[in-house]
């Protein structure tokens, strides 16, 4: 009875068991799709609103048309030095440090982001029109860092390609020569072989024969018609 219960026991914590793991893979497959679904409509309302942004800037002129043009420097500039920097250090753990630095300057370029697309806007464009120098350097320190960010993360990888493929063409070059020294050691080294195999063998013909007193011959056989020799007598 014991026995049974512990079993029932078993039985029950293991199907607990996949019902908890099967929940927890639940949740986090629903969680993933989510977060899929939150990129997704993160990067369609930002691809909206840069196709908007480079429309502003073409087909308006004056205060709004610049203050497009300078919204769409500063989110084209960002967007490419956070991929550069975050593709990067997956190969390069150097450039967590820039990440860093590329961290504080999207602070001010959000900050700047939202004051521009506010001042979109803002009916008093003399005002605005006013601001515009300072708005533009603004822009222009932040996209110049962010560049200056990604050239150097780009010029690093494309230096470490380049030695990484000088180092690899010498490897091979050294590898090559090995294997040509090698097929030319191995005929070399089979034909000595071939040779002290051949000293080492016992020259053609008959065997000398040991001396007759350690190895007597053995009396011939006679054929059958033959008489047998006389035993000699002594006197």
């Amino acid at each position: 009875m014991e026995a049974g219960a512990l079993i029932i026991i078993f039985a029950l914590l293991v199907l607990f068991a996949f019902l908890g793991l099967g929940a927890w893979a639940t949740v986090k497959a629903v969680g993933a799709a989510k977060r899929g679904v939150d990129r997704t409509i993160t990067q369609a309302r930002r691809t909206v609103e840069d196709t908007a942004l480079k429309a502003k800037s073409f087909g308006q002129v004056g205060v709004a048309g610049v203050l497009a043009q300078l919204r769409l420097d500063l989110r084209t500039s960002m967007r490419a030095t956070q991929q550069a920097l975050y593709q990067g250090v997956q190969t390069d753990a150097s450039l967590k440090e820039s990440i860093g630095l590329f961290e504080r300057l999207s602070a001010h370029g959000h900050e700047l982001d939202d004051e521009l697309k506010r001042l979109e806007q803002e009916p008093d464009r003399g005002r605005i029109g006013a601001m515009l120098p300072e708005l533009k350097e603004r822009t222009a320190k932040i996209t110049e860092a962010a560049d200056s960010l990604r050239w150097a993360a780009r010029d690093r990888a494309r230096r470490f390609a380049e030695d990484d493929l000088s180092a690899l063409s010498a490897q091979i070059e050294v590898e090559s020569g090995a294997l040509r020294d090698w097929s030319r050691e191995s005929v070399d080294d089979l034909a000595a072989a071939a040779a002290a195999w051949d000293a080492q063998q016992p020259s053609a013909g008959r065997a000398p024969e040991p001396p007759a007193a350690l190895n007597p011959k053995p009396p011939q056989t006679g054929y059958p018609w033959q008489k047998a020799p006389r035993p000699e007598t002594t006197t």
